[in-house]
């Protein structure tokens, strides 16, 4: 039942546009290239701030220097019960979530799913979000009618950071309930 609920409600979102813009006599052709110029807009906008934040995490990738730091922090990861090999996630999904996927994968690969590296990472997944990415992109997406991007951000970001941290020390809190 939600199998064909789902494959009826982007059909049917499509008809009520189609329908509502015919009802009230909008030139819905006229709308939609509106709309896609805009859409153009915006990513040139965000092009360079995306392309400079996977340049940068290519490069620390590449750089080794994640899996360093993970060395130089492991006495103070495992007095808290994270597991040193996990800060790398920790810190690369507040930037990207595709680099942190792939850190992911190779967690799995070297510790395995079900282990409790396998399961605190699924859990660091979950419970946080790419904070650097969504304020860049949102950021410089949404502006006033002279499109200039916001710049004042206020507690956005130190309300994102206490949220992704809120969240990882929960999942450091359920591994160790759940994972002996």
């Amino acid at each position: 039942m939600i199998q064909f609920i789902s494959n009826l409600i982007i059909p049917l979102l499509l008809f009520y546009v189609l329908g509502y813009g015919l009802l009230n006599k909008v030139d819905i052709f006229d709308a939609f290239v509106d709309g896609a110029k805009d859409g153009f807009r915006v990513v040139i906008g965000v092009l360079p701030t995306l392309l400079g934040l996977m340049v940068a995490i290519g490069i620390l990738r590449a750089s080794g220097c994640m899996e360093q730091l993970a060395v130089l922090l492991r006495p103070l990861t495992d007095k808290i019960a994270l597991p040193a090999d996990l800060v790398p996630l920790s810190l690369i999904k507040m930037v990207s979530s595709s680099a942190a996927t792939g850190l992911l994968l190779d967690i799995f690969k070297s510790f395995g799913t079900d282990s409790r590296e396998g399961y605190m990472a699924s859990l660091f997944m979950c419970c946080s979000e790419t904070i650097f990415y969504t304020i860049s992109v949102y950021f410089m997406a949404t502006g006033d009618e002279t499109h200039k991007p916001i710049t004042g951000m206020r507690w956005t970001l130190a309300g994102a950071l206490i949220a992704t941290v809120s969240g990882m020390a929960a999942s450091i809190i359920l591994t160790g309930l759940l994972i002996a």
